[in-house]
């Protein structure tokens, strides 16, 4: 057991957690910065929906947490085990106690699969597969160029969830395959969505149904997977009129998400369990040297790596300010994205912010994002993954300057 003292904390290494410590080093190089985190190893996770599509090979999302981690910070391998805001620390899993005069939480989301009885044994087996998760999403590409005919089966769990168009994207993916090897008229495709629309902003629905036609989905709305039998595939489903059993020859499992349990057994919870902040400065309601972004925390926005990419420069200025004595003057309007992949080499970009307003980065002459456009799958194949890599990791802030 030890104590140790930052001047700032940051806990979470995850894309939200790096973004912002690389932000605040552009700005003031002489910070004394420390990321609390236990993992090895680093994603780049909006591109397991392009494993699991065949398009990217699942080494290339992947690198090492000691490569990414900001020169200049100090990282802490460990995992946080409780907080105490009132005095200025955290305690880690191996009793270290680690002081700070700045909190920054970047906590990321918790993947419950408990919540489907029976999903966990057979994850990877049996069709059961997710692209949620780094190790399945090739058993996804697996699953969908083996498949000649069949019922295949995509779900998606009632909100919060990280990248809500995820759960579409396997799907338009996988038709658009299975259209190209000449077997999508032998499928049964279901989309089995826990909510009451195809996507929540109502202006990209249109392009969307124009592809779930185009592929022949049945649309199930109000239809919440809870029970997964792998061995006799069969999933179990909460709908309006009762509970119903779908035989499967393959199921694209998107878990329910709920904030790590670190988080939302903590002082810094708000009342659904994410880290309380407001949702324009992204300062904690009840202490105001504590700051979070990312997926972990409470603000209403889309949990995308877009709104964390937006919202580490308005966290750094903000936490800058008070560590000067001021109040935060930076604020966050909510921005998300999402590269809905209908099929290979097109896309519906999909930019919105709070209250659904779209806040397009494009003008519509050259990417309109309510329609599919071969330039935005460019964007999300080739430019998107390099800007991560090389801008958004490395405190470089193309396209994400904040409001005031």
């Amino acid at each position: 057991m030890a104590e140790i003292k930052h001047q700032i904390v940051v806990v979470g290494g995850g894309s939200a957690g790096i973004a912002v410590a690389a932000s605040m080093l552009r700005r003031r190089p002489s910070l004394d910065i420390a990321i609390v985190d236990a993992a090895t190893e680093h994603f780049y996770q909006p591109g397991w929906t392009m494993v699991g599509g065949g398009i990217f090979e699942a080494p290339v999302t992947r690198r090492t947490m000691a490569s990414v981690i900001p020169k200049g910070t100090t990282w802490i391998q460990q995992a946080v085990a409780s907080f105490d805001p009132a005095n200025n620390q955290l305690t880690t899993e191996n009793g270290d106690v680690l002081s700070y005069d700045l909190l920054i939480a970047a906590p990321g989301i918790k993947l419950d699969w408990g919540q489907i009885a029976g999903v966990e044994e057979t994850l990877g087996k049996n069709g059961v597969t997710s692209n949620y998760r780094f190790d399945l999403a090739p058993y996804t590409w697996e699953l969908v160029r083996k498949l000649k005919g069949g019922t295949a089966l995509f779900t998606q769990p009632p909100m919060p969830i990280k990248c809500a168009g995820a759960p579409q994207k396997s799907m338009y993916l996988s038709c658009d395959a299975w259209r190209r090897a000449g077997v999508l008229d032998n499928m049964t495709v279901q989309f089995r969505n826990a909510g009451g629309a195809l996507f929540g902003i109502k202006e990209y629905v249109p392009a969307l149904m124009e592809y779930v036609d185009k592929y022949g989905i049945e649309l199930k709305l109000e239809s919440n997977l809870i029970a997964v039998d792998g061995p006799n595939q069969i999933a179990t489903f909460a709908t309006r009129d009762g509970e119903e059993k779908v035989k499967f020859d393959m199921i694209h499992v998107v878990p329910p998400q709920v904030a790590p349990d670190f988080i939302r057994n903590s002082p810094l919870a708000a009342e659904n369990g994410f880290v309380e902040v407001d949702q324009y400065s992204l300062q904690h309601t009840r202490f105001p040297n504590v700051f979070g972004l990312g997926d972990g925390c409470s603000a209403p926005n889309a949990k995308t790596a877009a709104a964390a990419r937006k919202q580490a420069p308005v966290v750094a200025m903000n936490a800058l300010a008070v560590i000067d004595g001021k109040k935060p003057f930076a604020a966050y309007d909510g921005y998300g994205s999402c590269p809905l992949t209908v099929e290979r080499g097109k896309i519906v970009l999909a930019e919105f912010g709070y209250g659904g307003v779209l806040q397009p980065s494009f003008p519509t002459w050259l990417i309109d994002g309510t329609k599919a456009s071969r330039l935005s799958w460019i964007l999300k194949a080739d430019a998107l993954p390099w800007i991560y890599w090389n801008g958004m990791l490395k405190g470089r802030e193309w396209l994400a300057g904040p409001g005031k």
